[in-house]
C-alpha cells in the first residue's frame, strides 16, 4: 500500500484524476478526516472538499504507479 498526500485544484483536474484512478487494475482510495473514498467514484470525490489536501492510497506495492499521480503531489 503507498499513501501519497495530493491536491485537486480544479474540476478538470479532478476529472483527470479520476480517468487515472479508473484505469488502474487495483483499489485506489482517497481519505479525508475520518471518510475513505473510492477514488474511481466521481461522485465519491465531490462528496470531500477537493480544496483541502486528500490522501492518495494506491493498493499496490509498486512505487512507480505514484508517478501517474506526480502533477498532483503537494
Amino acid at each position: 500500500m503507498l499513501k501519497k498526500d495530493i491536491l485537486l485544484k480544479e474540476f478538470k483536474q479532478v476529472q483527470e484524476f479520476n480517468n487515472i484512478c479508473f484505469a488502474c487494475p487495483y483499489d485506489v482510495d482517497i481519505i479525508q478526516g475520518k471518510y475513505l473514498v473510492n477514488a474511481k467514484s466521481i461522485m465519491g470525490i465531490f462528496s470531500l472538499d477537493i480544496s483541502k489536501p486528500i490522501v492518495l492510497v494506491l493498493n499496490t506495492d509498486d512505487e512507480k504507479e505514484l508517478d501517474k499521480f506526480s502533477e498532483y503531489f503537494i
